[in-house]
């Protein structure tokens, strides 16, 4: 009997230490198996993140091309708004010149009226023939006589 009891404990060790080993190797699998599910999930969230970041870079570049194309309509009006400004100062620069010459003349004709008048004593209409004769003399004095003024703003605009 003895032996016969030997080899049964022999054959429960040898079943025990199989079974042991199998429960290992299952506990092994099974934390492999958890590993790589969490190594999964990980994964996914680590590729959700990625995919948001990249929507919110992709919304920025939108917001931010917008704001570029604000900023040129803001830079096209306010560069026409200048030129706009700029031919009407040079309108009014020219007209100022014009109509500066015109008092310089106005003035030169009351110098020479006062003068003559001081000088002769004549009366008002021998000094306005007088006047006249000196305007067709002098070629510089004609190009102020009745003349408009003719600039304006459209004359500075180049279509």
């Amino acid at each position: 009997m003895a032996t016969s009891s030997g080899n049964s404990t022999g054959s429960t060790q040898i079943l025990n230490s199989g079974s042991e080993e199998d429960l290992q190797v299952s506990m092994l699998d099974e934390r492999k198996r958890k590993r790589m599910q969490s190594n999964r999930e990980s994964a996914r969230r680590s590729r959700m993140r990625k995919q948001k970041h990249l929507d919110d870079l992709i919304g920025q570049v939108a917001q931010l091309k917008k704001e570029n194309n604000n900023i040129l309509s803001n830079i096209n009006l306010t560069s026409q708004q200048y030129a706009n400004v700029e031919a009407e100062n040079s309108v009014l620069r020219a007209q100022m010149m014009e109509l500066s010459q015109r008092l310089q003349s106005l003035n030169e004709i009351l110098s020479y009226i006062n003068s003559n008048n001081n000088n002769n004593n004549n009366g008002v209409f021998e000094t306005h023939h007088h006047y006249q004769e000196d305007m067709m003399n002098n070629p510089w004095n004609l190009m102020y006589v009745n003349q408009p003024i003719m600039a304006s703003a459209d004359m500075l605009y180049q279509y």
